[in-house]
This record gives structure tokens, sequence and C-alpha cells, in this order.
């Protein structure tokens, strides 16, 4: 049976040979172990097969799975999931990353919470009524605002394509995530996933999220 460790070596065997072909280091990519519906155990379990990098999408599910982990040293948790204004305090306390922040509100409450916090800004590229995000033409302002906010530091933008098996679907979408991040001086980019990872890195993402791949499919906890 194949295990977590079989995985995790896979995936990263997929990382290496995306940025070799791209041209690019391996240390320029960032391993986002996506842990959202799964039980505290399997994060337990990710973190001692060495990742330190975990992405959540619910801010009410991962209050709930915290008390459970203990001290984890190194240990970073990524909120990638939609933050409604209303959580932003439970989010400031549980998260180090916000990778979500798509309005000038959310980033003001998030700063006035007075902890340092990274955060990054969802743009909404895809046409689909159930993504989230920044409206492109609203982003140079969106960037303006989060920069004056003292404990906030912006590192960089995320996007989520509209899904599709074919990964190939994906790449305007990343580089044009990629475009905007350049006209705007960010750095980090969080794009792609199990499927599309390879994609995502050929057009320079700098995080890729990724779930399916290391712990299967999804179970509702």
């Amino acid at each position: 049976m194949e295990t977590l460790a079989d995985r995790l070596a896979a995936v990263e065997n997929r990382i290496a040979a995306a940025c070799a072909a791209a041209g690019r280091p391996r240390g320029e990519v960032l391993l986002l172990a996506v842990t959202k519906v799964f039980p505290a155990q399997v994060l337990l379990d990710a973190y001692a097969a060495g990742m330190r990098e975990f992405g959540e999408n619910y801010v009410q599910e991962f209050e709930g799975k915290a008390p459970q982990l203990g001290p984890l040293p190194g240990a970073r948790f990524h909120l990638i999931g939609h933050l409604q204004s209303n959580k932003s305090r439970k989010a400031g306390e549980l998260f180090h990353v916000v990778q979500t922040v798509d309005t000038e509100k959310l980033a003001r409450r998030l700063s006035e919470l007075g902890r340092p916090l990274e955060v990054m800004i969802e743009v909404k590229l895809s046409e689909e009524e159930a993504k989230h995000g920044c409206a492109p033409e609203d982003l140079p302002a969106l960037v303006a605002a989060i920069r004056t906010l003292p404990n906030l530091t912006l590192t960089g933008l995320m996007t989520m394509p509209p899904w599709s098996d074919d990964a190939e679907l994906s790449r305007p979408y990343f580089r044009r995530l990629r475009e905007l991040a350049r006209e705007q001086g960010l750095n980090q980019l969080s794009m792609g996933m199990s499927h599309d990872l390879e994609v995502a890195i050929q057009e320079g993402a700098t995080i890729v999220r990724v779930g399916t791949a290391l712990f299967g499919k999804r179970k509702r906890i």
C-alpha cells in the first residue's frame, strides 16, 4: 500500500522535474500541503513526514483541529479559503498567512488585530460565480491600500482557475496572474494544485497548493 512518504516523494519529484524543465531552482517553489477536511491526525502525520507549510480553507474547521495539534515547531498555517470579515479576528489568531484577502475592508480588519500577518491578494480571473477575489482592475488600489497598513506584509497574489482535467486550460490564468504580480512589484504567486502544478511552475508559481496528490480524495470529517 502506498504510504504518505511515498506520495510526498512522488510530489517532490514532480515539483523538481517541473522546476528543472522551467530552468528554475527547486528552492523557488514552496509545497503547501492542503489539509482541509482531513482530521488533525493527518496533519500530524504530514508534519512527521517533513511537511511544514499547511493550507486550510475554513476558519471554523481549523479552529476545531488546532487544539489537537499541540506545538509544532516551524509549522506555518495558511488560510486559502474565502474569508468573511466577521471571521477575521479568529483567522488572525489561527493563521500565519492569509492568502485570500480581496477587499480593503478585510485587510483593515486584519491589520487592526495588531498582530503581524503575511497576506496575499486573491484575484478573480475566472467568470465563475462561485469564485472569489479582487477584480484585476481593482488590484492596484487594493495593493496600495494594503501597503499602508502597519501590521500586514503583502507578499503576492493567488488565484483559482476554473476546474478542468486538462492542466493546459489553467495556463492562461496562471500567466495573467504572473503579469499582474509583475505590474505591482510582487514576487509570490500561489497557483497550481495536484493536477496542474507543472503548468503553474512553468508560469512562475512560487507556492503550489497540493492536497489530493498527498492525502487522497477528501472525506468530510
